[in-house]
């Protein structure tokens, strides 16, 4: 496999042109508002109950949390036992593109590393790889290419990622009041799709004390679909060649939820990872957010002859030493 993207040099100092709207930050507030509005109005609350699982040496339990519009979102909370008492630091994670939640339990490195680990369905998603997903996404949308980067494309309030980016910001807020959770430790993560998805909770909440996202999708949308060499960024081309009209409007509205845009907000210290031979999330995309970092503590592993898998169990021995440091 060849590499994909510009030279690791011109990587390092790469920082296109992207679009940022004038009410960025208003359009958020009043997005994250009106869903904590309506959580309030209908009594709805994050609910965990014990999982159907044969793990009995870690506490997992089964999360249903009002995301977007107060909707139900599902999730898993997994920690260690024998630690009551104790406020412990917190990892939240995001997943990758038409993956789901999975199985009660498929995920316990962090907890076994000390660590309280919540992990976020995605709405709508999961069933593309993996055990499955469990979150409907009960809303429309306009005319799109199958996947989900151009649901809702032509308005921002309509767009899929409005609804998943409130998911991850009320999961946030629901995280921060558990009892065995200290919000002073708190760091969010993921790979691809849920590197974006990290890199924009971490912007939409500034109690977020570390990021550490992975090949990070949905960064630079404008350039990535330039560039990349498969989906789900060539969904946009594939819309805009059937839609030559909606230019303009697809790339205003992408603004709203490209990764570069929240990446300007995040002062919290974070860790990057890419890959050179990624021919899903090119590499530029992904620096363009890091090098946009306002964070003055920020690292960026790269693996030079990895593909979107990236560097796995080594970047997560990476990210344990890094949080360790920091936490």
């Amino acid at each position: 496999m060849p590499f994909t993207d510009l030279p690791l040099a011109e990587l390092q100092t790469f920082s296109p042109a992207v679009r940022e709207p004038a009410d960025f930050d208003g359009f958020w507030r009043e997005t994250v508002a009106e869903a904590r509005a309506a959580a309030d109005l209908s009594g709805a609350e994050a609910v965990r109950v014990p999982a159907e699982t044969p793990i009995t040496e870690l506490i997992v339990e089964d999360l249903t949390f009002p995301g977007f519009n107060a909707e139900p979102v599902k999730g898993w909370v997994i920690r260690p036992k024998g630690r009551d008492g104790e406020r412990l630091p917190t990892v939240v994670e995001f997943n990758g593109y038409n993956g789901g939640r999975g199985i009660a339990g498929e995920r316990v490195g962090w907890a076994l590393a000390g660590y309280v680990h919540v992990f976020m369905d995605t709405r709508g998603q999961g069933s593309g790889w993996g055990t499955g997903g469990e979150t409907p996404d009960p809303h429309g949308s306009g005319p799109a290419v199958a996947g989900w980067m151009t649901r809702g494309i032509l308005d921002p309030r309509e767009h899929y990622y409005r609804r998943v980016y409130t998911d991850a910001a009320r999961l946030l807020d629901a995280v921060k009041r558990w009892e065995f959770v200290d919000p002073a430790r708190l760091a969010v993560t993921g790979g691809s799709q849920g590197g974006g998805i990290a890199i924009a909770a971490a912007g939409l909440d500034p109690e977020v004390k570390a990021l550490m996202p992975d090949v990070a999708f949905l960064c630079a949308w404008e350039h990535g679909a330039s560039v990349a060499l498969s989906d789900p960024y060539q969904e946009l081309v594939r819309y805009l060649a059937a839609h030559r009209e909606h230019v303009e409007t697809v790339w205003n509205t992408a603004a709203y939820f490209d990764g570069v845009n929240f990446a300007k907000q995040i002062a919290a210290p974070a860790l990057f990872s890419v890959a050179l031979m990624d021919d899903i999330v090119p590499p530029s995309t992904t620096f363009a957010a890091f090098n946009a970092l306002a964070s003055a503590d920020k690292h960026i592993e790269v693996y030079p002859y990895n593909g979107h898998e990236g560097g796995q169990t080594y970047q997560w021995l990476k990210q344990v030493a890094f949080l360790r440091h920091r936490f």
